[in-house]
């Protein structure tokens, strides 16, 4: 082994960090076998993904943990949903993301359309038949109910609202120009048409009567949220000399991905996010991607689901199955091994919190301190101490000796 690491594997467990219930985190509580072991011999420290005090969200904060402002390069959450469901996304494309939902008598009355998983036919409907002259429009469907949709053309702004109400019971919502210019106003017009559009479309398809004779909710209308202009990132193998991949299932994490110019990966399959089986197809795949490339990106998800479902339990199983995926991560030789979390997803509160979260770094080089468990709990007492996401990449591309010399 080098005393030097040349190679960089950074696993995001999205969602994992949490406040304590009872003294215990989910972390805490799993018992990371492999994980701790890297703590033991690594350096650990708690980090703020955007800031102190702030709620980040899933995509704010990978974009922070790479090295790129999210206040400078975040426009919306539209853009990286699109790049992710592969939609060839263009500089000055209007993406938002998208829910297939139901809606009986007016109203919502399932955001989610009952997790409809099933909408190739949905979604091809909407492409053929919705139109809106002088703008081309390109409908994608994503995993479950989640699909994107992307505006091309000219006079347009993501200066808008969104359209989903939030909860049901309630109307769709009537989408509005954020500002006074006649770009945003023309593109709030073009949305309310695409809403309406699909509702008359959608409801009469095949696939929805055959899910109205079962009982279940049609996938009769969608939600338009997140738009965002398409922005301008430098790419990754530019702005830090490696080349880079992602491995994930998520579609808004390989949007960022493709966005930053990793290359993405597919494990074969979009496995269950919630199994234990899916993070081990992950680790073998990002693995299988350090013979060839310099640096990979490893978003893990089920933790966050877990958090959102305010089950104490659920999390903390899924968490102690998925460190089994990482068994292998102490044989690597020169390679610098980054383990944390995007934002904390607390029980207590169902949604993403500004809580800290634990960061451990592993390999050839790195000073070791005294903490010997990865989770919230400790980890502050480490050598990194408190640091933010934009930190990691300077770091870390010091201690594979990528830093350039500062001054004389």
């Amino acid at each position: 082994m080098s005393d030097v690491a040349n190679k960089i594997i950074l696993i995001v467990l999205d969602g994992a960090s949490d406040r304590p219930v009872g003294g215990k985190t989910p972390l805490a509580e799993a018992g990371m076998r492999n994980l701790d072991r890297l703590a033991n011999g690594g350096i650990n420290g708690i980090m703020d993904t955007v800031g102190p005090g702030i709620r980040p969200g899933s995509d704010t904060s990978h974009l922070a943990i790479l090295g790129y402002d999210p206040y400078k390069y975040y426009t919306g959450r539209g853009p990286f949903e699109a790049a992710g469901v592969g939609i060839d996304v263009k500089g000055g494309d209007i993406a938002f993301r998208v829910n297939f939902a139901t809606v009986e008598n007016g109203l919502v009355t399932d955001r989610r359309a009952g997790r409809i998983s099933d909408t190739d036919q949905l979604a091809g409907a909407i492409n053929e038949q919705v139109k809106v002259p002088g703008v081309d429009i390109i409908f994608k469907r994503s995993t479950g109910h989640r699909a994107a949709l992307v505006l091309r053309g000219k006079g347009l702004s993501s200066a808008i609202t969104d359209t989903d109400p939030k909860k049901e019971g309630n109307p769709i919502k009537e989408c509005h120009a954020t500002d006074d210019t006649p770009e945003a106003k023309h593109t709030a017009e073009v949305v309310n048409s695409i809403s309406s559009q699909v509702l008359n479309i959608l409801d009469g398809m095949p696939a929805n009567q055959e899910r109205k004779k079962q009982g279940l909710p049609p996938g009769n209308a969608i939600l338009i949220r997140g738009a965002g202009v398409v922005p301008h990132i430098p790419p990754f193998q530019e702005r830090y000399g490696l080349k880079g991949a992602v491995v994930a299932a998520a579609g808004l994490i390989i949007g960022i991905g493709k966005m930053c110019g990793l290359e993405y990966l597919p494990t074969g399959s979009m496995e269950v996010e919630s199994s234990g089986s899916s993070a081990k197809a992950k680790m073998n795949k990002a693995l299988e991607a350090l013979e060839t490339y310099d640096f990979v990106l490893v978003n893990i998800k089920g933790a966050d689901e877990a958090g959102h479902d305010g089950n104490f339990q659920k999390k903390t199983q899924f968490l102690s199955q998925t460190d089994a995926a990482f068994e292998r991560l102490g044989q690597l030789k020169d390679v610098l091994i980054i383990v944390t979390a995007d934002h904390s997803t607390p029980v207590s509160i169902k949604d993403h919190s500004a809580d800290p979260v634990p960061i451990l770094m592993h390999g050839p080089g790195v000073r070791m301190d005294d903490v010997a468990h990865y989770n919230e709990l400790i980890a502050y007492k480490g050598g990194l101490h408190r640091i933010i996401g934009l930190d990691v990449m300077p770091i870390a591309l010091d201690l594979i000796n990528k830093t350039k010399k500062y001054g004389a």
